[in-house]
């Protein structure tokens, strides 16, 4: 599930291609209306912290914003 940095807040921001917000690995291992929302309106709040599901970086449990990015990115697939 997202979760909300300690600072909380609502501060919105575009995500591009490329951005983790739009890719696979975002969040990956759960489901969530605020997967669905990032994705279709491709914009999120900067607050919010989800795991990186990608296979290169899974010891590592990572957490990234939907502005973070990384060379694995892996587009979401079109609805």
């Amino acid at each position: 599930m997202p979760k909300r940095c300690a600072t909380g807040g609502n501060d919105m921001e575009k995500i591009h291609t490329g951005q983790c917000g739009l890719c696979s690995h975002f969040g990956e291992n759960h489901k969530s209306d605020v997967l669905v929302t990032i994705r279709t309106s491709h914009e999120a709040d900067l607050k919010i912290l989800d795991e990186c599901g990608h296979p290169k970086h899974s010891g590592l449990h990572l957490k990234v914003t939907p502005i973070s990015g990384c060379d694995g990115f892996v587009p979401v697939a079109a609805a």
